[in-house]
Order: structure tokens, then sequence, then C-alpha cells
């Protein structure tokens, strides 16, 4: 299978490669998602010495080093080159080889049953299909392999509060896609044909939204739209989302999925 290329990306993809090729130094080791304590919570139990590990939109790197220290053999891959050159330094930095690979999450170039693991986490709301996504990783992974999800959603059955998240985060990042919830994505995991292991929705406080306005490089005018959606938000959205002045900065709570699944 010929490697990828992000001129064969569709219009999603191509925006989600330009964003991280752009914003991809503010990812490193000061980032939040460097705090990778969710994913050694949700791998607890699985043996991982020597066996092959696949993260998808790897970001700066972070899953792939806590897998990489967990005892995982980690191929990383992302649609961002520049996203991929940061990851393989911060392993190398650490000690570790990374593979790295250029593919959208929903064609991934690897033969069926290639991995025991296959993780993604805080991504697939930048993805065109997560359908497709899904389907994937079922194909790659080897029968009794893992599946890890980690991503923001949004809380269950609450259509207002989801619309509004979704029209906030379009706003403050245009490569943004959808959250799903997890009623959503059980659903696509099931038809693909895996068991689910564990399924929960946690909560998780956000940092001031100047910090997230920064990190996307948000437009002067979608920072305006933003806060005045915040301004203007429905008192359930408040509610849901624990949005807040914390000592002049706004801050939130953001529901996030946390999924483990297993190929019978």
């Amino acid at each position: 299978m010929a490697p990828p290329k992000q001129s064969n990306f569709d219009a999603a993809q191509r925006a989600s490669a330009e964003q991280f090729d752009r914003q991809s130094d503010r990812y490193g080791k000061s980032h939040i998602l460097a705090d990778t304590t969710d994913v050694a919570e949700s791998l607890s139990g699985l043996e991982a010495a020597g066996r092959r590990a696949l993260d998808v939109a790897t970001g700066g790197g972070h899953t792939a080093l806590r897998l990489a220290r967990l005892g995982w053999r980690v191929t990383a891959g992302d649609v961002s080159a520049r996203m991929l050159e940061n990851a393989s330094k911060l392993l190398k930095d650490a000690g570790f080889e990374l593979e790295t690979r250029l593919f959208a999450a929903e064609e991934m170039p690897f033969e069926d049953a290639t991995f025991e693991l296959v993780s993604v986490r805080v991504a697939p709301h930048h993805f065109s299909s997560p359908a497709k996504f899904v389907s994937e990783v079922a194909r790659v992974l080897v029968p009794g392999g893992h599946f890890l999800l980690i991503d923001g959603s949004v809380p269950d059955n609450d259509s207002e509060t989801e619309e509004w998240l979704h029209r906030a985060e379009r706003l403050r990042d245009p490569s943004h896609v959808r959250f799903l919830s997890r009623a959503a994505w059980e659903e696509l995991v099931r038809k693909s044909g895996l068991t689910i292991k564990s399924s929960e929705l946690r909560e998780k406080k956000q940092p001031d939204l100047d910090w997230y306005f920064e990190t996307a490089a948000t437009t002067t005018e979608n920072r305006i739209l933003v806060l005045d959606a915040i301004q203007s938000s429905p008192p359930s959205v408040r509610r849901a989302l624990r949005l807040s002045d914390d000592d002049g900065k706004i801050v939130w709570w953001w529901p996030i999925v946390r999924l483990l699944a297993q190929k019978p």
C-alpha cells in the first residue's frame, strides 16, 4: 500500500493537517495533554512488554511516550508531518525509538491484524468519519487486541449543550468537526464487532479560555464570537459545563469519554 500524502486527504483531514502543522510547537511538554495518567489508568492490567501499539493522531506524542514507558513497541500516526517530527523528538529525548507514519485515521496504511493495541486520545473530534476510523481500528487489531479511546465528549441526553459546545468549538478551532456522546461511540464500537470492556464519562477542568485561544490561534473575530456565545449561553449549558469566571479566567469542565474495547 502506498504511503498516504496530505494531498490525498479529504477537506476535514486537510484542515486538521494545516491547523496542527501551524500549531505543532504549542503541543510540547507543558501542554495539558502531557499528563497521561488517564492512559495508564485505562490500560492497567494489560500485558505490554514487546507488543505492538498504534497511537492514532498522536499529536505531540504524549500518549505514545506513555505507551513506550509501559513497555509497548509504538508506532505513531498523524495527519501533521510537523506533529510527527515533534513526537519523534519527544520520545528520543526520553530514550525511546518511535516509528512514525503520516496517515488519516480513516485510512490506515497497515495490514490486517497488525497491532495488539490501538489508542487515540483527544483527537477524534477532528476526524471526518468516526465510523470509518473505528472500522479501521477493528481491521488492524489482532484477535484479542484492545482499543483505547479517550476524547472530549458531550453530556448524555443533552442536545442543547451538545449543539452549543459544537458551535463554540468550531469558532475557536475551525478544524473541529464534532464531539460524539458516549452512547454514539459505544454504538460505533459495537457495530465494528468489538466488545466494550469499560466505558465511562468523566469531567476535566479546563484551563483558562485565553490559553485555548492561543493554542488554536483563534482569530480575533472568532474570539469575540466565542465570548459572546459564553455570555449568552442558556442556564442549562452553564450548569452542564460548569462555565464560570475563576479569578478573572473563564473556565469550564469538559466531559471526557474513556472507552476500552477488545477484538474477539
